[in-house]
């Protein structure tokens, strides 16, 4: 079965980096598409970043030109360079997977049918 596992969140001041990771198993991890949500408490999960099956990267506006998503088909694992982050950005992030998702520009996604358990960010 589909397995998704994120880590690298953490405690970060304004103006730091982080890079989040998330190990995929059960599943063709190079033919899926792939993505970055995230999600405050009481708020809906909005699009971050991703990856489509074709190899297309969408960012949502609030993080172009700061954060890069990448993945590493032969390890499963997808990335999230997280640079110039602020507390805006402070949120819990999930990785997500799908075999026909399709994001477009703004990371505005179709569904996604698998996601992580999710890793705390927060910037202070």
């Amino acid at each position: 079965h589909v397995q998704l596992v994120e880590s690298g969140g953490g405690l970060v001041q304004a103006g730091g980096s982080l890079r989040l990771s998330c190990a995929g198993s059960g599943f063709t991890f190079s033919t899926y598409s792939m993505g970055w949500f995230r999600q405050a408490p009481g708020k809906s999960r909005e699009g971050v970043a991703a990856i489509n099956d074709d190899g297309s990267t969408v960012y949502a506006d609030s993080v172009r030109g700061r954060f890069t998503i990448s993945k590493d088909n032969a390890k499963s694992t997808l990335y999230l360079q997280m640079n110039s982050l602020n507390p805006e950005d402070t949120d819990m992030y999930y990785c997500a997977a799908d075999s026909s998702a399709r994001c477009l520009p703004g990371a505005y996604c179709t569904a996604f049918g698998y996601f992580g358990q999710g890793t705390q960010v927060t910037v202070s």
